[in-house]
């Protein structure tokens, strides 16, 4: 059987919320504060529409290591979101091929009422990982973690350092040919903070796609082979950085 090599292909594609509010000004502050990006406006009275994203047209090809930049609001969380499958584009089509593992929202996919053993099993589950695949990375996420016998106690009695040590163990330890990061992690203490950063470029180097969403240029002429610049929900700019 022959193995397909990863590429995203994005054509015309849109993403927009529909908000309601009776206080339009508090709706607008709101959005500023979550940072959702792109345009909005009123429509019908206390309806609001969010153009997140505006007529996104991408292709990336396996080998590919793809920087994200723009201002706070520039749309490139929520292209993360729609390439990983938390969102569903307006329209538009977007054609994804290979496993992927995203890196978004450390608490994404958490139970505070369960265990941090459990929490292993359920995001490993709600990210598309066979059980098999959960069971024989279960060891070494729980040594990553560093939480010893709190593993088995419920996550709402955890710190938040020790919810973030959990959150990032238990989504690192599966290799994906599609990477998706926001940022830079720091999680926890320096000592961990190291071990974090090699796991992350570990990950890197043995992924086919990264994309990455940093404010850090130095960071992304480090890791990255191509910039795309968003402003407002639009690419306004796409260039190839020199090796």
């Amino acid at each position: 059987m022959a193995i397909i090599e990863p590429y995203i292909q994005i054509n015309n594609l849109t993403l927009q919320f529909e908000i309601y509010d009776q206080n339009s000004q508090s709706l607008k502050k709101t959005i500023i504060q979550n940072s959702i990006g792109g345009i909005f406006n009123k429509k019908g009275g206390k309806r609001i529409i969010i153009k997140s994203l505006n007529n996104i047209n991408l292709e990336i090809k396996s080998g590919d290591r793809v920087g994200l930049i723009g201002n706070n609001g520039s749309g490139k969380s929520s292209l993360l979101n729609l390439i990983s499958g938390i969102y569903k584009q307006t329209s538009g089509n977007l054609d994804v091929k290979g496993s992927i593992v995203s890196i978004l929202d450390l608490n994404h996919g958490l139970d505070f009422d369960a265990t941090g053993y459990e929490n292993i099993l359920l995001r490993g589950i709600l990210n598309g990982h066979k059980p098999s695949e959960i069971k024989k990375n279960l060891k070494e996420i729980i040594e990553f973690s560093e939480l010893g016998h709190f593993i088995n106690i419920p996550i709402k009695n955890y710190s938040m350092g020790m919810i973030l040590r959990l959150a990032f163990a238990s989504s690192t330890f599966y290799q994906p040919q599609i990477l998706l990061l926001d940022e830079w992690l720091s999680v926890g203490d320096q000592t961990f903070i190291k071990k974090c950063e090699k796991k992350l470029d570990e990950m890197i180097k043995s992924s086919q796609i990264l994309i990455l969403a940093s404010h850090d240029l130095n960071l992304i002429h480090r890791v990255c082979n191509k910039i795309v610049k968003l402003e407002t929900g639009s690419i306004i700019e796409v260039k190839s950085i020199n090796s």
